[in-house]
């Protein structure tokens, strides 16, 4: 099963050279329905939401809270008030980090992993500095996967908070969120799942997971970029305390004093992202078009297949072989620095990432300065992986 056709950009060229696009883990491009919704709300829609009683303003509500509808069930919420919209995953992650300021205080913990995006490193670095608990990691090991012995020596009854990647962006590292919700659920520990990489590829049911909070990006599941959501629990939502204070948060306000609306939009200061926030629908509803058990499984074997052409080139060294994978090889040339295979590629029409990736903690901890990162998606295939693989052969001419 192709998908292909559905991408307009897949058809373009790079010089003179066909695009073979393996940056999807910093954002995927975006299919005609989603690039087709955007322009008819503009074009048929356009109005502020919420705040008034014409035509326009109740057809764009109601596409709005209707998108909300579809992320809620994409996640498995239980209700679409748990689905607040943000502008992203580090949107999300920092709204959490902020609100949390009352609940988190000197003699707590906060524990994160070397795997984490600096998105899921910084505020909660910025939240210990708030309130003066104490920001521990837990390590990697050697293959990519974390270090579970270090998480049982760290996590204990000081956790306040965990937070943690679902899918690592550095290595494709597929964390074993579940068991990690319950063992922080021992010691009623909050969770915060990053789940940016994870989106696109694992059926994400977060009442299953348990977790308090999960954080994901439109742009890495095919929506626009400046759209993502964060779950959280609705116990939860009604409890903290907004983070940005405007219009559309508010029920009541004085001079002395405000009250704010109920979850979700208590935390959805200002005007949203109405378009994006549309295209994001559009993205869920064209995943749910195809088959996407079916794509994932190609996937994966597609990535399988690079990694084994990837090991017959005697120069090229893994970064991370961890036992579960998705979507993601990083890998090293030897002789080659990481930037400049990438710009030898790119002449090629290969659109690879290099660099730390906003993983620099784990650079350190593998005792390297970055790597060169393909990463694919449901509409990559066997030619994408033969271009990869053709490149990397002609990089060894200039090694």
């Amino acid at each position: 099963m192709s998908i292909r056709g559905d991408f307009p950009i897949l058809a373009r060229q790079v010089g003179d050279r066909p695009l073979v696009y393996l940056d999807n883990a910093a954002t995927t491009q975006k299919p005609r329905a989603v690039l087709e919704a955007l322009e008819t709300y503009y074009a048929n829609h356009n109005a502020n939401v919420h705040r008034a009683a014409h035509q326009l303003a109740g057809e764009a509500t109601a596409l709005l809270e209707g998108a909300r509808e579809k992320v809620a069930t994409y996640l498995h919420a239980a209700n679409p008030e748990e689905v607040v919209f943000t502008r992203g995953t580090t949107e999300a992650i920092n709204l959490v980090a902020n609100v949390l300021t009352g609940a988190v205080s000197s003699g707590d913990e906060i524990l994160i992993t070397y795997l984490d995006h600096h998105s899921n490193i910084v505020p909660w670095q910025m939240l210990a500095q708030r309130t003066g608990a104490k920001l521990l990691a837990v390590n990697v090991t050697a293959s990519g996967d974390l270090d579970l012995a270090d998480l049982e020596k760290k996590l204990g009854p000081k956790t306040r908070v965990f937070a943690f990647n679902h899918v690592s962006n550095a290595l494709g590292t597929i964390n074993p969120a579940r068991e990690l919700i319950a063992k922080a659920r021992q010691f009623n520990a909050l969770t915060v799942v990053d789940g940016a990489q994870a989106a696109l590829h694992e059926d994400i049911d977060v009442a299953q997971l348990d977790c308090d909070f999960y954080a994901i990006s439109g742009h890495k599941i095919y929506a626009p970029t400046g759209i993502g959501a964060l779950y959280g629990k609705m116990s939860l939502l009604e409890e903290l305390p907004p983070w940005q204070g405007g219009g559309e948060m508010i029920e009541q306000v004085r001079i002395d004093a405000s009250t704010y609306q109920k979850p979700p939009f208590k935390f959805e200061a200002g005007t949203p992202n109405i378009a994006g926030a549309i295209g994001l629908g559009a993205a869920i509803d064209y995943l749910n078009s195809i088959d996407k058990v079916a794509l994932t499984a190609a996937e994966d074997k597609l990535v399988t297949r690079a990694l084994m052409e990837l090991a017959k080139i005697p120069t090229v060294k893994f970064v991370g072989e961890p036992q579960a994978r998705r979507a993601v090889i990083s890998f090293l040339i030897e002789g080659l620095h990481p930037h400049d295979a990438g710009t030898l590629l790119d002449q090629q029409g290969v659109a690879v990432r290099t660099g730390h990736h906003c993983t620099m903690p784990l650079m350190e901890q593998l005792q390297i300065p970055g790597t060169i990162r393909a990463s694919f998606s449901l509409y990559n295939d066997d030619s994408d992986v033969d271009a990869l693989i053709a490149g990397i052969h002609k990089l060894q001419e200039f090694v």
